[in-house]
């Protein structure tokens, strides 16, 4: 009696020798035998009188495995065989383990990976007009002829699904044939291998090929200058996705040959139409058994706080919004209490060092320079909490020390050197305390700029005329020869005259320059009505700032304005 085996795909038992063509059928055929002939055939064929030449034959044949005793064509069985056949289709005639109504094993296992999938990508829009958001882009990218250009936001942002659904809706629409990649595993000959193929479709069939590079900036310098051939002859029109700022991660020959389209987060009414469709969509799958139900036998009633909620923690990120509804769709214990503390926990702070570091570090200083404690602790909580380095916070706090407060407050940039010494010695998370103090510090004091914009005007100065001589008497003179040419003569030493005394400092040409203005001098400084009003509107609770009465060129130059 023949060993039986259990098939890979369909686990259902099978004859061994016939798991060949049970495979090859698709797993539909279980009856039908392809084995060489065996040892009752032989014995016959010895019986008839065979030659030596059939019966060596023959026996060549049984020696081999069953795969390799497989023919093209089906032989005609004997008798043995058939008897043989027979036996082993009443074996396979048993009921397989899987339930019948579960389907052919193919739709069984595509069903359990479309399963498989989040709710975002079982919710993918099928079309142009499930777009939420982002109009004006979606609307230039739906009406076509926009050649190559790259995506630029953050994760999850263009929609439900972000930016490769884009793609795909532009490759349906076009009739294109649409090619994924991610740079993250692909290489430079993945996408020659594409475009060399683009080429040959286009020639034949005159269908474009859209290449769809997902993480786009992970390419190098040098992995990007592939491209360039392909988009030059037009084979491929390519999308690219990054969450990277394109200015400095994809070289300026790609830029220059593709548009770059930037995506900014969601509004929260667009993340609350996104949750309503979703939920939409969900409960029509649970009736309809073609389209992919969620895991969830009934779906809950969400309540304002609850998808409020959702909006929140989301922040504009359509893909984390219909993450966190399948999670509460999926909460055994559909508590609003425990639901909410549970959406809390599940959504980790998002920081991204290559871009929120710059942004945030810029949104902290000018907070600092626009004497505003309140947003100057806020970023600073959120660049903690996001895992910065403390000690790059003291280093640029440093900076504003001298630069914004300058002459202002002397004190500034002393605390700000302890605070620096205080994030090295006690590290985080007890270092908050010392930064919370330095920044709120910083804002509340006095802002002087003199210092910073007096070495700027020297700087200019000097590199107008890097020619210009030190003055004779500035010179030092530690030879004789030095002071028989002249260097130090008639210098006055300060501190040996019981009153003020005069040097020539600078070289005869900037005699005159003031490079350091005095305190409280707003010459060079601008003026703009409209930014004074809204100052006072919004911060001064309506009434007038008290400066504009130490300003009369300002007052007439408004009054001029006016009039005009």
């Amino acid at each position: 009696m023949s060993s039986r085996v259990v098939c890979p795909i369909c686990s259902n038992e099978v004859d061994g020798r016939a798991i060949n063509a049970h495979i090859d059928s698709g797993c539909s055929e279980t009856s039908a035998l392809r084995a060489g002939p065996g040892p009752s055939t032989q014995s016959q064929k010895k019986s008839k009188g065979s030659t030596s030449q059939s019966n060596t034959k023959s026996q060549t044949q049984t020696s081999f495995a069953p795969i390799f005793s497989m023919n093209s064509k089906k032989a005609e069985p004997s008798s043995s065989q058939e008897s043989e056949t027979s036996s082993a289709k009443r074996q396979l005639e048993t009921p397989p383990r899987s339930s019948p109504q579960e389907g052919p094993p193919r739709k069984r296992s595509r069903v359990a990976l479309e399963e498989a999938a989040p709710l975002a990508e079982r919710l993918r829009p099928s079309q142009f007009a499930d777009f939420i958001g982002h109009e004006t882009v979606v609307s230039l990218i739906a009406s076509g002829n926009c050649g190559s250009f790259i995506l630029w936001g953050p994760s999850g942002l263009c929609t439900r699904c972000g930016k490769t659904t884009l793609a795909r809706l532009i490759a349906a629409q076009t009739n294109s044939v649409f090619k994924e990649l991610s740079a993250t595993v692909a290489g430079i000959n993945d996408v020659r291998s594409i475009a060399e193929a683009a080429k040959t479709t286009l020639s034949l069939t005159g269908r474009k090929t859209i290449l769809f590079l997902d993480e786009i900036h992970r390419f190098n310098k040098g992995q990007q200058d592939i491209f360039l051939p392909f988009l030059e002859r037009g084979h491929i029109q390519l999308i690219g996705a990054t969450t990277e700022n394109p200015s400095f991660k994809l070289v300026g020959a790609l830029l220059s040959r593709c548009r770059v389209f930037c995506l900014e987060r969601l509004q929260d009414d667009d993340i609350r139409t996104i949750i309503t469709k979703a939920l939409s969509r969900a409960s029509s799958s649970l009736d309809d058994p073609t389209l992919s139900p969620p895991s969830s036998p009934s779906l809950p009633k969400l309540t304002d706080k609850i998808i409020s909620t959702i909006v929140s923690l989301s922040a504009g990120d359509a893909r984390i919004a219909i993450s966190l509804l399948e999670l509460v769709i999926n909460a055994r214990d559909f508590d609003e209490p425990k639901v909410l503390t549970l959406l809390r926990r599940s959504v980790a702070t998002s920081y991204d060092t290559a871009e929120d570091h710059y942004n945030m570090i810029s949104a902290l200083h000018k907070s600092v320079r626009g004497s505003q404690p309140n947003a100057a602790l806020y970023w600073l909580a959120r660049m903690l909490s996001g895992g910065e380095d403390p000690t790059y916070i003291c280093r640029r706090m440093i900076v504003c020390a001298s630069e914004d407060i300058g002459l202002a407050d002397n004190h500034a940039l002393p605390l700000a050197i302890a605070t620096l010494q205080a994030c090295q010695n006690v590290g985080m998370p007890e270092c908050r305390i010392n930064l919370a103090h330095l920044v709120s510090y910083l804002s509340e004091a006095p802002k002087s700029t003199r210092a910073w914009e007096a070495y700027l005007r020297a700087e200019a100065a000097a590199k107008q005329d890097a020619s210009l001589p030190v003055p004779l008497e500035m010179r030092n003179a530690p030879t004789t020869l030095m002071k028989e040419v002249g260097y130090g003569k008639s210098y006055r030493y300060n501190p040996d005259y019981a009153h003020p005394v005069h040097n020539t400092y600078l070289p005869p040409s900037l005699q005159n320059e003031e490079f350091l203005k005095e305190a409280g001098d707003t010459s060079g400084k601008m003026y703009d009505e409209d930014a004074l009003r809204s100052w006072e509107i919004n911060v001064n609770g309506g009434k007038p700032w008290e400066g504009r009465a130490n300003l009369p060129e300002i007052n007439s130059d408004v009054d001029n304005k006016r009039s005009s």
